[in-house]
């Protein structure tokens, strides 16, 4: 274009783009147009809005331009987040084909092109030089070529994602661990944030769904708007409409004005829907309503009604959800409906518990110890000393099954800080700060679920074992203390039940 104008105009375009070099051309975009139609043209632009009108307007060709800004225009993750915005908002139809072109931009840019074209977005690809026009046929499709070979064999196709620690990630450097199952699950959120669709985040009690959700939100491109977290289970069925879709005053007794709901609030960011599996089925019928997007819309168009409004309400919002209930058992039951988890796990991210995240526990207690003793110190109690963790303490950790995951952990540390009257925690400290729930550990022990793959031998023999390390625990590793604890008549039999059961412990003089 620059070479085309008068020389004066020509100069005002060279210090935005600077001088053109070698021949001059038509340039892949003109090219294209010269001898394609197309219904629409979209142009995504990096350069100044007033130099891509100019543009637009030499094109001689109408065309709507979106502009976008790159820190680094090779990044394909910055790319996919410029991209991703603009498609969705196409409002396209059924018959609707798409088309890319591959030529203007950097490699990167054709790369990401490449891969939408070949899975989400199905597109003819176009490629141009000088005069010449041409489709570009890529001889695989990831949805019949590449799924089936990954759920033949997922773990050898998912392993790249497991290459960074959470600290290396944009948006995650808040979650500790260095296990392969936490990198595995911090990369699939990466991948996730990206996009953006609904995400249901499954996982025990305590393994951080949460924080998850936060950092899925501060990876996307929703970051600068509001994150805004609600708990299904925490409030009360009656309520929980107003909560999350607002309502008009006079709607009921003591709506006194007009109040938005959490959807209003996170318009634009983020809604994280908490143990979304409790709602009941007549909230459960409201959410499937607005999560259902309008046609033509984009995936995170939400529709809803304010208690006691008379029209409805539009909001871009994404949705995050997360639940520690098995909610295909929630569905058989007739507890949860089947729709509404379609509608909610586009992309499904299960967390790993703490006892499979080999070699984190140390890392966490470290970490959590740290805060708590900033925490405590914050509070301005002068007898309070700054505490660690001994190396018993820390093997006896490691023992522990922690079926309460981080949080249990962490609940834990709190008391033993508080409570010890040595700067150095031991076994005791953390033994005594987890033995306070005796009932309901039993109450879990003697009411799992019979059949499938149940065994009696095995569940009897996983209590055998958690009371033999209470035991050798407790008795400070001396065998003979410990059967008398636990009511053997001699410390041989404990050693073979040791042995047979493959106990560790920290053996001492019998």
């Amino acid at each position: 274009m620059a070479a085309t104008l008068p020389p004066s105009n020509r100069k005002a375009i060279a210090q935005v783009i600077g001088e053109a070099e070698g021949e001059v051309g038509p340039g892949p975009v003109r090219a294209l147009l010269d001898k394609e139609a197309f219904q629409e043209i979209h142009l995504l632009s990096n350069y100044d809005p007033t130099v891509t009108k100019q543009y637009v307007g030499w094109l001689k060709q109408r065309a709507v331009t979106h502009q976008v800004k790159f820190k680094n225009p090779s990044d394909h993750g910055e790319i996919l987040t410029a991209v991703q915005p603009v498609l969705e908002s196409l409002n396209l139809k059924k018959d609707d084909e798409l088309c890319f072109h591959l030529s203007p931009g950097t490699p990167a840019m054709a790369s990401i092109w490449i891969l939408l074209g070949k899975s989400q977005y199905p597109a003819t690809l176009f490629q141009t030089h000088w005069d010449k026009v041409w489709t570009t046929e890529i001889p695989f499709d990831i949805t019949t070529d590449l799924l089936p070979k990954i759920l033949r064999d997922p773990d050898r196709f998912w392993q790249h994602l497991a290459t960074r620690s959470p600290q290396e990630v944009r948006g995650f450097e808040g979650i500790l661990g260095q296990s392969r199952a936490i990198r595995l699950a911090v990369g699939r959120a990466q991948r996730a944030a990206i996009h953006d669709v609904p995400v249901l985040i499954l996982g025990e009690s305590g393994t951080g769904k949460e924080m998850f959700a936060e950092a899925i939100h501060s990876a996307s491109h929703r970051r600068s708007k509001r994150f805004v977290a609600i708990n299904c289970a925490a409030i009360s069925k009656d309520l929980l409409e107003s909560e999350l879709f607002g309502h008009v005053k006079g709607a009921f007794t003591g709506a006194e004005q007009d109040r938005k709901g959490a959807f209003e609030q996170a318009s634009g960011g983020t809604l994280f829907l908490d143990e979304v599996g409790e709602c009941d089925l007549a909230m459960q019928a409201k959410l499937l309503r607005a999560l259902q997007s309008p046609p033509g819309t984009g995936p995170c168009c939400r529709v809803f009604r304010r208690v006691g409004a008379t029209e409805d309400t539009v909001v871009d919002v994404r949705i995050v959800a997360a639940t520690n209930k098995d909610l295909s058992k929630a569905i058989a039951a007739g507890e949860f409906r089947e729709d509404l988890l379609y509608r909610l796990s586009i992309v499904t991210l299960k967390l790993p518990p703490l006892r499979e995240r080999e070699g984190d526990l140390g890392l966490l207690a470290e970490s959590l110890l740290l805060d708590i003793n900033a925490r405590l110190r914050e509070r301005g109690d002068p007898s309070y000393r700054d505490k660690s963790l001994s190396v018993p303490a820390k093997r006896f950790m490691q023992r522990y099954h922690w079926p309460g995951n981080v949080r249990e952990l962490s609940n834990a540390l709190v008391q033993a800080a508080m409570m010890a009257e040595t700067a150095v925690l031991g076994p005791d400290d953390i033994a005594a700060a987890i033995a306070e729930f005796p009932k309901k550990r039993t109450d879990e022990a003697l009411n799992c679920q019979l059949g499938h793959g149940f065994s009696l031998t095995s569940h009897l023999e996983e209590i055998q074992r958690y009371f033999l390390r209470r035991a050798m625990e407790e008795a400070g590793g001396k065998v003979t203390k410990a059967a008398k604890l636990l009511g053997m008549k001699s410390y041989q039999t404990l050693s073979a039940q040791l042995d047979r059961l493959q106990v560790e412990y920290d053996s001492e003089e019998p």
